[in-house]
């Protein structure tokens, strides 16, 4: 899967343009709807997690505004899957850098 571009509100991934949050999994991309908000949750990664990754990024917004909780960083770690929450724009260049060398899945936040 290849991320192609992000502005404010908008990513592109493999051609399709995302207005919404998105998944973006070995096994495609996906809408990426949460329990909160502005808050990630173990259950919100549990997509993610089934994939078996290597490495979960998690884009945290244009001005970074999500916040990942404690228990969700407990479930990556108790899986042995790295946790990287970076800025939306970061966590874009992150995804792809890393996915060429790791199995990795991003969960992007557009806006905030």
């Amino acid at each position: 899967m290849r991320v192609t571009g992000y502005r404010f509100g908008r990513i592109e991934v493999e051609g399709k343009e995302w207005t919404e949050d998105v998944m973006v999994l070995p096994s495609g991309a996906y809408p990426w709807q949460r329990r909160e908000g502005h808050r990630v949750h173990p259950e919100d990664l549990e997509s993610a997690l089934a994939q078996s990754p290597e490495v979960i990024i998690v884009g945290t917004g244009f001005s970074g505004m999500l916040r990942v909780t404690p228990e969700a960083e407990q479930a990556a770690r108790e899986k042995g899957v790295e946790l990287l929450p970076l800025k939306t724009a970061e966590a874009v260049e992150a995804f792809g850098e890393l996915s060429h060398t790791k199995r990795v899945c991003a969960l992007f936040h557009l806006t905030c």
